[in-house]
């Protein structure tokens, strides 16, 4: 399968894909505390992406598993769960960390974003955890330039997170998109520093960080969906939509909307 490299025209498009993904993952943001189910956080997105004339890009998707279409906009990880998980009538508690990954397909293009988010008072060491995993999409996303390569990005964000004892998940990646949710590259999050694919102009691609506080095993649940790591310890996950353009780094996803409501 090849890689589809991306005009200005595709790149604008994404952009506008990922602002009304980013103020989708605002109105979620604002919802996101002690005593609130998961379902009601995805019927926010849900509502808020068809308002602004996009679709979810996660709703219907088929399960790789066979477990069936994906039932939401939202993959809503909590704790261990690292990616996937299905929103529920799970209320979320004083001390979760939640992970809420969100793809919107506007005017032909889809954008892939993600946050972690602490619910009321965590941990100081899944709070660090956070934090980390964050740090390492920024650095993963100065890597992303023209001339690199795949590995630079990879490395970028293993070097960073293995120095505090963290783990990086080998089997979940991240992908280029565009027209496609998921096209190819594969941009694994664990790598060596001038290896892989060399980065050009029009790529785009969704980096996204998916690490653990203890080991890199990972387990599916039953459900077909929902990957939790192996030790039950806490996992984070942090994603951006990054394009190469013009010889620069553009981030077309944004947390704007989220940090304005205190995260």
């Amino acid at each position: 399968m090849k890689i589809y490299y991306k005009s200005a025209h595709d790149i604008e498009m994404i952009r506008r894909s990922g602002e009304v993904l980013g103020k989708a993952h605002g109105e979620v943001a604002k919802n996101v505390r002690p005593g609130v189910k998961t379902k009601k956080l995805d019927q926010i997105a849900q509502e808020f992406i068809r308002d602004n004339k996009g679709t979810p890009s996660f709703l219907g998707l088929p399960s790789p598993s066979g477990a069936g279409a994906f039932p939401g906009a939202l993959c809503i990880s909590i704790n261990d769960e690292i990616v996937h998980g299905l929103p529920s009538n799970y209320e979320l508690k004083d001390g979760d960390i939640v992970s809420i990954d969100c793809g919107v397909y506007l005017d032909g293009y889809h954008s892939d974003s993600a946050y972690t988010y602490p619910v009321g008072e965590v941990s100081e060491d899944v709070l660090h955890l956070l934090k980390t995993t964050k740090e390492s999409l920024y650095l993963a996303i100065e890597n992303a330039k023209q001339g690199k390569r795949l590995g630079d990005i990879g490395y970028a964000v293993q070097n960073h997170v293995e120095q505090y004892g963290y783990s990086v998940v080998r089997e979940l990646v991240g992908h280029g998109l565009g027209k496609d949710l998921h096209e190819k590259p594969e941009v694994p999050n664990f790598g060596r520093r001038g290896k892989g694919t060399k980065l050009k102009n029009g790529l785009v691609i969704a980096i996204e960080p998916m690490i653990n506080l203890g080991r890199k095993d990972i387990v599916q649940n039953d459900d077909g969906w929902t990957i939790c790591t192996r030790d039950k310890k806490p996992s984070a996950h942090y994603e951006h939509t990054v394009a190469i353009h013009n010889n620069k780094t553009e981030v077309l996803t944004t947390f704007k909307y989220i940090e304005e409501v205190g995260f």
